[in-house]
């Protein structure tokens, strides 16, 4: 039985390829959409009229008032965005709003189809366990992300288009400005306007909010204002005198850099996205909602995900979509390979899962230039039965693997044996780094998955090979280069700051922690701080080593003014950067001497520990491994930190 749309197609568009209707209300019970103009409550009221006329038809009696709110119960507000169908979900009955996507599925594809209300709680979480995070809509957060969203809510209830939409609690929002707009139409035609907006301003809607409300306003202007335009014919003077009185009321009532619209200026962008958004959602990014801190800030794709019901594992929906249509790239976008991959290794190393949602990562969560090999790095959320709260993971994928060596041209044992002595290259780093005081994660997991080769080399094409990957605990701290410059106009701050800083700084600079361009990798994102209670910075935790023991050959000197920048850089926002300095300086220098003299009580323990690793001058990590421990015991720390101390430029 296929659905019935009272209405237009949801998508249909009309001039200026604008679509005809901006909101829907879908009733699952019976397959019935209503795209008619108006509002929900309206739409809701045409569908009722509808089955009263065919039970009319059959020889029924109407629906009693009661049959009305019942079929009016079983009712799902949309919103159509463009080309993305939005379902504003009942927090109570969130089966309902299922069956509603389930039905819409039937009309357009899954992946175009999201959730709103989502800082809901019931909603949120009846969203993740299903695994599907990638479904609920995110929320813009950058100044062009807030314009373009409030340049597309602009709509109509039976005339133009006056309204700015909240898509999330369903007011519309009549600013001065729009208002003004509507004093060079007819008189008819500036009548009905009125009447509309006397109306609806007096409506609720099913969330317990005004259909119409005034942008900005205070308690000296509302819907009573527009008792006088009440449907009577209006016209000439009188009209126009009243509409005048309106119109210097309103404008009264509303701050004056608030009176005209606009997206490029700062307030109104800022109080009018606050106003879309509803209750200060607008505070939010996607990710924090899910758990996560600044260090993804903006930065994750959610992906389809899975979950396990009565046992059994149940793959996202819209994989089912990809197999009837493997060749469009929308799809294969989204339903990534790698993604199952990451769900069947979660289902098979922990027996109680509940569901798992994973995300890619999709924009550089440092600062550093890119380089060869693959950047790949995921997020997953595990929730487990016997666990009241999910656990983050952070997966990253190997640089170099047995595709990146295929590419090279290799033959595929080769490079199969060259991408586990890669693994095995990464690992000894990281073991070399925390022997040599780096605090890094505690535990990290290394895992595989199978992915089809595509490439350049065809005899390969479409093969199964594996790719290694690189599991740890999510770290829920600040990544030191991005800590709001409010934090450090408190001393007791910047001051434990700047001598942890120095603490990590010490094994940093001993491990030649550099990238392949020789510039030095530190305070670029990969630092994450860690605050107490009281707001006060506790640890820092090194969540990735990437670039170790790339430098094992300089003097350490020569890196003073690199070691020097993480105060120079904060120069500009320090009320007491002397303090700031010495604390670094002397925390890095205490640090450095703690190693050394670890590494010479010790001495036998540090030489001796890759000692069954291939030792080759031309670069193996025993090699290396030596050379770096032979630099740090001839280094003069307090000549060092009387470097760095230099190229520090306090004025």
């Amino acid at each position: 039985m296929s659905i019935r749309i009272i209405g237009e197609h949801p998508f249909a568009r009309g001039e200026n390829n604008r679509l005809l209707s901006r909101i829907g209300t879908i009733f699952p019970r019976t397959r019935t959409l209503i795209t008619l103009p108006g509002i929900h409550a309206t739409q809701r009221m045409a569908y009722v009229e509808t089955l009263n006329a065919e039970r009319q038809n059959s020889g029924l009696p109407r629906l009693t008032e009661e049959d009305e709110m019942v079929e009016w119960q079983q009712s799902v507000d949309l919103i159509m965005d463009d080309t993305v169908m939005l379902i504003r979900p009942d927090p109570e009955n969130m089966p309902l709003a299922f069956e509603a996507d389930d039905l819409l599925q039937e009309l357009m594809s899954k992946q175009n189809i999201k959730f709103l209300n989502v800082m809901n709680e019931r909603v949120r979480m009846a969203i993740k366990e299903r695994g599907e995070n990638w479904r609920i809509t995110p929320i813009p957060q950058s100044p062009d992300e807030m314009k373009r969203m409030i340049q597309s809510a602009t709509i109509s209830i039976g005339w133009r288009s006056i309204y700015y939409y909240s898509r999330v609690i369903g007011t519309r929002y009549l600013t001065y400005q729009q208002l003004c707009a509507l004093e060079s139409l007819p008189d008819n035609e500036l009548n009905s306007h009125l009447h509309e907006i006397r109306d609806f301003s007096n409506r609720h809607n099913r969330l317990g909010q005004p259909e119409v409300a005034f942008f900005a306003v205070n308690d000296a202007f509302g819907s009573a204002d527009f008792a006088d335009f009440d449907g009577s014919l209006l016209s000439g003077d009188v009209l126009r005198q009243r509409f005048e009185a309106l119109k210097a009321k309103f404008k009264n009532a509303v701050p004056e850099e608030l009176r005209e619209d606009n997206p490029d200026h700062t307030e109104w962008r800022n109080r009018m996205f606050s106003a879309l958004m509803g209750q200060g959602e607008a505070s939010l990014s996607e990710e924090t909602m899910l758990g996560l801190g600044s260090e993804f800030f903006m930065q994750v794709e959610w992906l389809p995900g899975g979950r396990i019901e009565e046992g059994e594992l149940v793959f996202d929906s819209i994989f089912d979509e990809l197999d009837r249509s493997p060749e469009s790239p929308d799809l294969r976008a989204l339903c990534e390979e790698k993604s199952r991959g990451f769900i069947f290794n979660f289902v098979r190393e922990f027996g109680d899962i509940e569901y798992v949602n994973v995300g890619r990562v999709i924009g550089s969560l440092s600062k550093r230039p890119l380089a060869a090999g693959r950047r790949d790095v995921y997020v997953a959320e595990v929730k487990q039965h016997h666990s009241p709260k999910a656990f983050v993971r952070i997966l990253r994928i190997q640089k170099w693997g047995i595709r990146e060596h295929l590419e090279e041209q290799k033959d595929l044992l080769w490079s199969i044996i060259q991408a586990e002595e890669y693994t095995d290259y990464i690992l000894d780093r990281r073991l070399g780094c925390r022997q040599l005081g780096m605090n890094l994660p505690p535990r990290i997991s290394t895992r595989k998955i199978a992915e089809r080769y595509h490439g350049s080399r065809a005899e390969y094409e479409g093969q199964m090979i594996w790719s290694n990957y690189f599991e740890r605990d999510y770290l829920p701290g600040i990544a030191t280069d991005k800590i709001p410059r409010s934090r450090f106009q408190n001393p007791a701050y910047g001051l434990k700051f700047a001598e942890l800083l120095g603490r990590a700084a010490a094994p940093n600079i001993i491990v030649g922690r550099m990238n392949l361009q020789n510039q030095v990798l530190f305070d670029d994102g990969d630092e994450v701080i860690l605050e107490s209670e009281n707001g006060l910075p506790m640890e820092i935790i090194v969540s990735d080593h990437t670039g170790t023991f790339v430098d094992y050959t300089s003097k350490l000197e020569h890196h003073a003014a690199s070691y020097a920048n993480p105060i120079n850089r904060r120069l500009p926002f320090l009320p007491y950067p002397r303090d700031v300095a010495a604390a670094y300086v002397g925390s890095l220098l205490e640090r450095l001497v703690f190693i050394q003299q670890e590494y010479r009580k010790r001495k036998r323990a540090f030489d001796t520990l890759f000692k069954q690793r291939l030792r080759d001058e031309r670069g193996s990590f025993a090699f290396r491994w030596e050379k770096v421990l032979d630099r740090l015991n001839r280094t003069d720390a307090a000549t060092l930190a009387d470097c760095i101390r230099r190229n520090i430029q306090i004025p």
